[in-house]
């Protein structure tokens, strides 16, 4: 399958974005923390992570759903470390 320079320069893209949280997540599971991070920030974020993910979809484009839906992943594991924060539970 040959890929375009478009689609090669959004895959580019898509990789470096979403993996980008790794770093984060890492951390968080490391220290069963997830500190200072802003709770609104990262919820904020996957709300635009998730419409990115249905823009996706209505473009038909895989890149853009499988990056956003790996992103997503991620983000839901900074916000488990958060919210078990927020509400208490170690």
């Amino acid at each position: 399958m040959q890929m375009d320079f478009t689609t090669g320069v959004g895959t580019v893209a898509a990789i470096l974005t979403t993996f980008s949280n790794l770093p984060q997540l890492k951390k968080c599971w490391e220290t069963g923390s997830a500190g200072d991070l802003s709770l609104r920030g990262f919820s904020i974020l996957a709300a635009g992570v998730a419409l990115w993910i249905g823009y996706g979809f209505l473009r038909d484009d895989a890149v853009i759903v499988v990056a956003n839906v790996v992103s997503l992943a991620l983000l839901g594991g900074i916000l488990y470390f958060k919210l078990r924060e927020v509400f208490g539970h170690s």
